[in-house]
């Protein structure tokens, strides 16, 4: 050979120009090509491979690949300092899962989604080493796995380290939306829309960065509820004086800092945060809702998602969630507190035939667990609450999700259970009677197994019972919860399945469904306004 390339399981020989020839380099091709030459044979007849320049087959314009309409940026959570790179495993496999249910469901449109991964932490210098300098050596191994993942929500609580990190990822967001943009620039021009997926921690950073929450705001406000508790109590003349001094000087300095905002405003534009509006927010195994019940967030009387996130702001809010994720909190009962006792929407089972729509799915009751009891029907239909005023169940468990050995644990648990918890238990299924429950007591396992198999969430009853349609519902539903498996255990499921969001077909074929709806609808408007 006139000159030899070393690769890490092969080498190539160059004999000529024309006569190239890649050797495995494995203990068995060796020993032949040992036997061979000995015979007689040469090296590169007896176990090479030719190599040729050029293609196998010449590409034509059908082979480009198709235009990206949607691009989804995929923001990490905890954990990626301990695993640096994960992010964009975990963002191969959604792409690659979400290429088969392109290619089974959509492979009649001419566009695409593409996922990119947002890679935010490793690039954050935060307090160096000084928490690893302070770290004792026993169990260091645990200690570090902490360090990694579980101390990025310190960080994040921090108020000297929490601004680092929101301007991490909001610059990583432009950062690669701008050099998207770059390389294609047809994107802007024919409307291409961007979505995010976040997972755990990074779905609270995502919406701090999208609504521009900063903790100093909720330090003025409580500032001004102590204001107002001052004023309300007994004081004497001096102090009321130099309260209303106090209060005059704010006054002065809030009109001061208005204006002096007013001429920075008027020279120069302020930048938006992100260079790009979010058309939909898919929250992953989140604790969002916990975020924001802490900040003080209750329910109101809309059933808009503008309560949480304006629509301004983002098209859609949609939260993904395991059953048995123990780091996922629902966000509807922060919007309307009776969907406390409405069970999130299921998500379709990939391989399910003729799945009915999302929106067309109606909301239907947390199914109580019931004791028998004999109550008159009097006091039946007195005690039967609606689901505007009934309270927030003390246990519960998903209709549709859940499967018959689940249930079957839970009525025997129920029964076992005295005191309070039997008379909750029984107090519920005194309020219970619909006849949707009991029809399914006569079917008996039988009407269970039919109940499992029902593609879509049943309505909810228009009985006497009490159970009627609330008075108030969402615009759009906003949690989305996966099936468990039929074989699946719930105690391994806590372990495992906040992190099992990532190869999901379940959950590709839902991020797929809503942004190619979306599409279509917005195509076909399009077209009418032509006509």
């Amino acid at each position: 050979a006139i000159h030899s390339l070393k690769l890490s399981r092969n080498h190539v020989d160059w004999h000529s120009v024309d006569e190239v020839y890649l050797y495995s380099d494995a203990t068995t091709s060796k020993i032949a090509r040992t036997v061979t030459q000995k015979l007689g044979f040469s090296k590169a007849s007896s176990s090479g491979t030719r190599l040729h320049r050029g293609y196998v087959e010449e590409a034509t314009l059908e082979d480009k690949p198709p235009q990206t309409s949607h691009i989804v940026f995929v923001v990490h959570g905890i954990g990626q300092k301990m695993d640096q790179g994960r992010i964009i495993k975990n963002t191969a496999m959604m792409r690659d899962t979400a290429r088969k249910v392109e290619e089974k469901y959509f492979s009649n449109l001419a566009t695409h989604v593409e996922f990119l991964p947002v890679e935010w932490r490793s690039k954050l210098t935060l307090d160096g080493d000084t928490v690893d300098s302070i770290t004792p050596d026993k169990v260091r191994g645990l200690r570090d796995m902490l360090n990694s993942s579980a101390m990025d929500i310190m960080y994040y609580t921090s108020p000297l380290y929490r601004d680092e990190l929101v301007k991490g990822l909001q610059q990583e967001l432009n950062r690669l939306y701008t050099l998207f943009c770059s390389r294609n620039p047809e994107f802007e021009e024919k409307g291409g829309k961007v979505s995010i997926v976040s997972h755990s921690l990074g779905c609270v950073i995502t919406y701090d960065i999208m609504t521009g929450w900063n903790p100093v705001r909720l330090y003025e406000q409580l500032l001004q509820k102590e204001e107002e508790e001052l004023e309300d109590r007994w004081m004497s003349y001096e102090e009321q004086r130099l309260l209303e001094e106090l209060y005059i000087t704010k006054q002065r300095l809030r009109e001061i800092e208005e204006r002096l905002h007013g001429l920075k405003a008027s020279t120069i534009a302020k930048p938006p945060v992100l260079k790009f509006k979010v058309e939909n927010f898919f929250c992953m195994g989140s604790p969002l809702a916990v975020f924001l019940a802490l900040r003080g967030i209750r329910p109101g009387n809309s059933g808009s998602q503008d309560h949480i996130l304006p629509r301004t702001i983002c098209n859609r809010l949609l939260n993904i969630f395991h059953p048995t994720d123990p780091v996922a909190y629902r966000l509807e009962p922060l919007i309307l507190k009776h969907y406390s006792n409405i069970s999130p929407v299921q998500i379709h089972w990939y391989n399910t035939a003729n799945p009915l729509p999302y929106e067309h799915m109606k909301p239907s009751f947390l199914n109580p667990t019931k004791e028998p009891t004999s109550v008159p029907d009097s006091e039946s239909a007195s005690a039967a609450p609606s689901p505007t005023t009934s309270p927030v169940m003390v246990r519960r468990h998903y209709g549709e999700s859940i499967t018959n050995i689940g249930k079957a644990s839970i009525l025997g648990a129920a029964s076992i259970g005295k005191g309070l918890g039997g008379m909750l238990f029984s107090r519920f299924g005194r309020s219970s009677t619909t006849p949707q429950t009991m029809e399914t007591g006569k079917e008996g396992a039988e009407g269970e197994d039919k109940k499992a198999t029902t593609v879509g969430t049943p309505p909810l009853s228009h009985s006497s019972s009490g159970f009627l349609e609330p008075t108030v519902e969402l615009e759009h539903r906003i949690d989305f919860e996966l099936r468990e498996g039929l074989v699946e255990s719930r105690y391994w499921s806590a372990v495992t399945s906040h992190t099992a969001y990532w190869s999901s077909l379940d959950i590709a074929l839902f991020l797929l469904t809503f942004m190619y709806k979306q599409d279509q609808e917005e195509t076909d408007k399009s077209n009418l306004d032509t006509i």
